[in-house]
C-alpha cells in the first residue's frame, strides 16, 4: 500500500468514526503501528488531524477533507457516474461545471470523448468552470473552449469562490450545470459545507437550462450547510447502483429523472 494510499484510508477511517487508534489501524491497514505514527504525525503537520496519545481525532478541517485526500474514495462509483453524465452533454452545448472529485472526472470523460475531438467546426463544446483543477485539464484541447470564472481558490477543493466568481456567471448563459455536491436528498435538494462554494454552484444553476446533479449514493438523502439548489432546480441526478430504491422514488416522485449508472 503506498504512502497516498495509507493517508487516504486513514482520514476515511477517522471521519467514519472520529477517532483513530494506532494498533487498530495498524491492523486495519496491515502496516506496523511505526509507519502508521509516522503518517498520523504528518497528516497532523498538515493540521488534518489531531494526534491524541494513541492515536488521532478529528480536526476542524477533517470533514471537508482536500480534494487530493477525496480522489480515492468511491472510485469505480464516479466513475461511471462521470461516464454517463458526460453523455448527456451534446456537441455545442455551453456547460457549467463545478469543483470536486466527481466533476473532475466528468471533465476528463469529456477530454477524451472521440466525438468531440473529431468535431470539424472548431470549438465542440464550451465549458465555464470555476475549478482550477478542471480547467487545467480543458485547457489543452483546442475544442473545448474553457471559460474560468475569477475568485479566490479554496485549497480544499481548488475552487474559486467569492463576489468575482459570481460575477461574470451573471453576464452568461448555459445550457447545462453539472453540479458535484456534498449532500442531496429529496426534500431540501442539493448543498455543500462551504457557503462560499454553495454561492458560485447556486450561480451556475440559475444560469442552467438544465442541472445536472452528480452524486454517488453515500452522498443521498443526506444534508450539508448550505443549499446549492432546492429539488424542484434538479433535472437530473446520477448516482450508481448502490442508491436506495426509497430514496431514487421520493425523488421521481419529485420530478427529478435518476440514473443510477
Amino acid at each position: 500500500m503506498s504512502m497516498h494510499d495509507r493517508w487516504t484510508r486513514l482520514l476515511a477511517i477517522l471521519g467514519e468514526q472520529g477517532a483513530l487508534d494506532v494498533a487498530e489501524a495498524a491492523q486495519q491497514l496491515g502496516v506496523s503501528t511505526a509507519t502508521v505514527r509516522r503518517d498520523l504525525d504528518e497528516l497532523a503537520r498538515q493540521q488534518l488531524l489531531t494526534r491524541t496519545r494513541g492515536g488521532a481525532v478529528l480536526s476542524g478541517v477533517s470533514y471537508d477533507l482536500p480534494l487530493r485526500y477525496k480522489t480515492a474514495r468511491q472510485t469505480d462509483e464516479k466513475h461511471h457516474i462521470a461516464q454517463a453524465a458526460a453523455r448527456l452533454l451534446p456537441p455545442g452545448s455551453v456547460v457549467g461545471l463545478n469543483g470536486g472529485t466527481t466533476t473532475t472526472a466528468v471533465a476528463h470523460e469529456l477530454a477524451v470523448r472521440p466525438d468531440l475531438a473529431e468535431h470539424g467546426d472548431g470549438v465542440a463544446l464550451t465549458v465555464v468552470t470555476n475549478a482550477v483543477n478542471i480547467a487545467n485539464e480543458l485547457a489543452v484541447r483546442s475544442y473545448i473552449k474553457t471559460v474560468v470564472t475569477g475568485g479566490v481558490v479554496r485549497p480544499n477543493s481548488f475552487e474559486l469562490t467569492g463576489p468575482m466568481a459570481t460575477a461574470i456567471l451573471h453576464e452568461i448563459s448555459l445550457d447545462y450545470a453539472v453540479l458535484g455536491v456534498n449532500a442531496v436528498e429529496p426534500k431540501n435538494g442539493a448543498a455543500a459545507h462551504d457557503e462560499g462554494e454553495a454561492g458560485v454552484n447556486r450561480a451556475l444553476a440559475e444560469r442552467a437550462e438544465q442541472v445536472i446533479v452528480v452524486a454517488d449514493s453515500t452522498k443521498l438523502g443526506r444534508r450539508a450547510f448550505a443549499q446549492v439548489c432546492p429539488t424542484e432546480s434538479i433535472s437530473t441526478l446520477i448516482t450508481d447502483k448502490n442508491a436506495p430504491d426509497e430514496i431514487v422514488e421520493q425523488f421521481t416522485a419529485r420530478g427529478v429523472d435518476v440514473i443510477c449508472a
